[in-house]
């Protein structure tokens, strides 16, 4: 078998078998396939695509790449929940500890923030002590002792995909939709979770710019998940605008403890993002018999302070300082040497937001990383005032600024700025959720 018949064979747009495709995966991780013949062959599938036999097969491959997490050991139906990056997303400090405290088995493996979109890992450093880099064991200890545990990944998961990734990223083949779901997929399906609920953002913000390409993208992992013998359901959820009011890490911690006391009303956007996740997740794990009756659990969860509890377990058997957790001292993570209004140029309805440069606005102020050396500060970032199809009023302010660091700050301000259009007409209401794909 050799490298260059397989690129010319799926440059004709024929399909690859099995072997075909283990053979690329395994021969790229070990490096006997060298860079140019791997791009050429990414870039194949740019143009030609691949099914979805091809892709799960592709999928496993890559899954199989590195370590395979077991959580067998684990009782119960093992549920993740995973979102394809957002600005202001904080749905996984609400939701895993709602899960948890009804029951469920929650063992997330997550990511570091990387350009506008926020980490929940780096969220969970912003409160003293946690670290998130736990061994193996100890992860299993803390999901079999609290039920939850959200730690960064151990061991050598999926190389094939770290690899590919950064090939991808400098060979413009980031966007086809196989490469994306068997990027997502076996990072997911090697963390060893039974269950996933996929949090799939569409929108200014995301990587999926518009509903076709999520569509096609959400579809394919949940077949990918039935076809690899796991319980999938995907969301498709709007990121034309930052999801909560808060952008930045310990913000965000902040919207998320705030939430869980139960200060932010229904109707919210990230209220009813994060009921509607965590229902599909207690519906995979067997704990719900319906979505309503999901959702009135959660609500008994959150209003009974069991959530919270759930979260300051976690962060207690993580390490950190749980007591930070309440409303009396959240705030002390948030401070900052000045807060910054930002008003707007003119007054009207805000119609259009481009939640990217929401984020990037943030990220400039140090709340995010342009390259994984940066460092992030934890109490900057900003938090918005006004939501699409708000009315504004020139002494209104449009978010408010945490700022430490005011070297980027009039250049983060102008970003702000570029982020939004404000126009004389209220615009139509935009949905929060597009559709719902059960596997």
């Amino acid at each position: 078998m050799r490298m260059i018949d397989l690129i010319e064979k799926k440059v004709q747009g024929q399909t690859l078998t099995t072997d075909e495709i283990d053979f690329i995966v395994n021969g790229y991780t070990k490096g006997d396939i060298p860079d140019y013949q791997m791009s050429a062959f990414m870039m194949s599938v740019v143009f030609q695509s691949m099914d979805e036999r091809e892709t799960a097969d592709l999928t496993m491959a890559m899954m199989h790449s590195g370590d395979v997490v077991d959580l067998s050991s684990l009782p119960g139906v093992k549920v993740d929940k995973h979102s394809t990056g957002g600005v202001g997303d904080t749905t996984t400090l609400v939701v895993a500890p709602l899960v948890a405290a009804l029951g469920g088995t929650v063992a997330k493996m997550s990511g570091r923030g990387l350009g506008h979109t926020g980490g929940t890992l780096d969220k969970l450093e912003s409160i003293p002590g946690t670290n998130i880099e736990q061994p193996m064991d100890r992860f299993l200890d803390i999901v079999r002792e609290v039920g939850v545990a959200v730690v960064g990944q151990s061991g050598d998961l999926v190389p094939a995909d770290r690899k590919m990734y950064a090939l991808r990223d400098v060979t413009a083949t980031v966007g086809s939709i196989p490469l994306i779901a068997s990027s997502i997929m076996s990072k997911k399906l090697a963390a060893g979770t039974d269950a996933i609920v996929l949090d799939v953002k569409m929108g200014s913000g995301a990587f999926m710019q518009n509903l076709e390409d999520a569509e096609k993208l959400a579809h394919l992992m949940v077949k990918i998940g039935g076809i690899l013998k796991r319980r999938v359901t995907a969301l498709i959820t709007d990121m034309n605008q930052p999801l909560g009011m808060a952008v930045g890490n310990a913000l965000e911690v902040r919207e998320a403890v705030e939430l869980l006391f139960g200060k932010i009303p229904e109707g919210d956007p990230l209220f009813e993002v994060c009921m509607l996740l965590g229902s599909h997740m207690l519906l995979l794990t067997n704990l719900a018999a319906s979505e309503a009756d999901a959702r009135t659990k959660l609500k008994e969860a959150l209003f009974s302070g069991a959530g919270l509890k759930k979260l300051r377990q976690m962060i207690t058997a993580e390490g950190g300082d749980a007591s930070y957790l309440c409303l009396e001292r959240i705030d002390e993570l948030c401070k900052t040497k000045k807060l910054i209004p930002v008003y707007p140029k003119r007054a009207g309805y805000i119609c259009a937001m481009r939640a990217e440069f929401i984020g990037t606005a943030a990220q400039m102020l140090g709340a995010g990383r342009a390259s994984k050396e940066d460092v992030i500060d934890p109490a900057v970032g900003l938090v918005m005032q006004k939501r699409l199809g708000d009315h504004v009023a020139m002494d209104e302010p449009l978010c408010i600024m945490y700022v430490n660091d005011e070297a980027r700050l009039e250049e983060a301000i102008e970003t702000f700025h570029l982020s939004m259009d404000i126009e004389d007409a209220k615009p139509a209401p935009v949905p929060m959720v597009y559709d719902v794909i059960v596997g």
